[in-house]
């Protein structure tokens, strides 16, 4: 049996992350108020906004931009897109 979770993205219960994604309390929280399929959605953003603004992941202020995106997005708020994407459901 799959475990499930009140997603905080997605509004609905929906299967839970296996594990904390990250280390710490923070991890914790987030596996236990965000799914599977919004870590997954977080994580395609994340890699687009990585190379699209050539983020260094050793910069401490690109990490914290990061985490700043990540709970803007997980709490459905504007978060910054990468420029010039197109969802795959746009393409032409």
């Amino acid at each position: 049996m799959t475990k499930t979770v009140f997603c905080r993205k997605y509004q609905k219960e929906l299967e839970a992350l296996p594990f904390p994604p990250l280390p710490g309390k923070q991890g914790q929280d987030i596996q236990a108020t965000v799914s599977k399929q919004a870590w997954e959605d977080w994580q395609a953003l994340q890699t687009r906004l990585i190379n699209e603004k050539h983020l260094n992941m050793l910069d401490p202020e690109a990490r914290a931009y990061l985490m700043e995106q990540m709970q803007r997005f997980f709490d459905n708020q504007e978060t910054d897109q990468a420029e010039g994407y197109v969802p795959p459901t746009q393409a032409t």
